[in-house]
């Protein structure tokens, strides 16, 4: 499922235009990544936690050539499944 997708999808099923489904998955992916930004979890009870998890600097190779290459330490989400949407999932 891409955006579109899924704006049509929350259209139908909360019965609003696509123009204003559209309207609140934009808002929602804006909150979602403003407060990552400011490294604070999100926390959709039944859903899931989103959150964000510090990569330190390290040394990677390059498996083409072998060559060392240094990363730098980074920022990055992460999504953490709820029990119930893995219930959901596994039939249960």
């Amino acid at each position: 499922m891409n955006k579109v997708e899924l704006v049509a999808a929350i259209a139908e099923q909360a019965n609003l235009t696509k123009a204003q489904a559209g309207a609140a998955v934009e808002a929602f992916l804006d909150a979602v990544t403003a407060t990552l930004k400011s490294e604070e979890e999100v926390r959709l009870v039944g859903f899931g936690t989103f959150a964000v998890t510090k990569r330190k600097a390290g040394t990677a190779r390059n498996p083409r050539t072998g060559e060392e290459i240094q990363t730098k330490a980074s920022v990055a989400p992460k999504f953490k499944p709820a029990a119930a949407l893995k219930a959901a999932l596994n039939g249960g």
